[in-house]
């Protein structure tokens, strides 16, 4: 069978980078992205390595300041744990997980 993006089965997964320089926006892209899934009621779930502690703990933040709740985990595989449920994942700064 081929799939397209209107023939995938519901519980097939996909992966979504968005890459870029420092600066070019990628934080405030995800933010974006992941408000757009949570007004379409997606249960999304928001993560960030325990490294990055540049403007907060328990949120992700662009450099516009714009910013939404995150959970702060030190190990990729700890996502597992909290996602269960999770419709939509969101990872910034995860060049930061080895």
């Amino acid at each position: 069978m081929e799939f397209t993006p209107h023939s995938t089965p519901r519980d097939t997964g996909w992966i979504e980078v968005i890459a870029g320089c420092m600066f070019s926006g990628k934080t405030e892209e995800l933010i974006r992205r992941l408000r757009r899934a949570a007004i379409a009621k997606q249960n999304v779930k928001i993560f960030k390595p325990a490294i990055d502690l540049r403007f907060s703990e328990d949120s992700i933040v662009s450099h516009s300041e714009q910013s939404l709740p995150s959970i702060l985990i030190k190990d990729i595989n700890e996502v597992l744990n909290h996602s269960a449920e999770a419709q939509v994942i969101g990872i910034d700064e995860a060049q930061f997980f080895t």
